[in-house]
């Protein structure tokens, strides 16, 4: 994790520090200032990272931990982060490179990652079996 979070910090990701035991964590709202709370950016990101590279991560944020209020406006989680665990023993450090290697890739792209909208959510832990499409 240590590797992963010094080459990502190194290259201008915004990661969490210092690195934890088996999880490297982007903040996402650091990395898309540019899209609102209430248009996921840890969920932007995550898409970002699937489709640039084929690299999965989770969501920890709005669409995980935000509530609507009695308008339903969102009321946002206080962080927006994406969650990319790591197991012992599974990956090599050519595994680990290439994350970076994509990670960085869509770190450079930033600015044209589109902010998401909900065309469906569960009542109840929405986060699995949402639907979103981009804003246009």
């Amino acid at each position: 994790m240590a590797y992963l979070t010094e080459k990502l910090h190194a290259a201008g990701v915004p990661v969490m520090q210092p690195a934890g035991g088996h999880a490297v964590y982007i903040d996402a709202k650091a990395m898309l200032p540019h899209i609102p709370v209430d248009q996921y950016p840890g969920q932007a990101l995550v898409a970002a990272m699937y489709l640039e590279g084929g690299v999965r991560a989770v969501e920890v944020g709005s669409l995980m931990f935000g509530k609507y209020d009695e308008n339903g406006k969102l009321i946002p989680a206080m962080l927006d982060l994406v969650r990319m665990a790591i197991p012992r023993r599974v990956y090599t450090q050519s595994h680990i490179d290439y994350v970076a290697e994509v990670l960085i890739e869509v770190y450079k792209k930033r600015e044209q990652i589109q902010g998401l909208k909900i065309t469906y959510e569960a009542p109840v832990l929405r986060h699995f079996t949402a639907r979103l499409q981009p804003v246009d």
